[in-house]
């Protein structure tokens, strides 16, 4: 459910932010894109469970 929405929400307002996403939703349908980034999204909670650790926000990357 998250995932559609989100899906839902970067097709009407864009996703700038989110690199990967906007890659995805240029790509490929709308359910293959929520179930990539159901996935990711489900990675990055297990891998925060398993240590322990707080969400840490992607460092931006700046262009030197």
């Amino acid at each position: 459910m998250g995932a559609t929405s989100v899906i839902r929400w970067a097709s009407r307002k864009g996703a700038p932010q989110h690199p990967w996403l906007a890659q995805m939703m240029a790509r490929k349908p709308p359910m293959v894109v929520a179930f990539a980034l159901a996935n990711k999204m489900a990675r990055a909670i297990w891998a925060m469970l398993t240590r322990g650790e707080d969400y840490r926000a992607p460092a931006l990357v700046s262009a030197a």
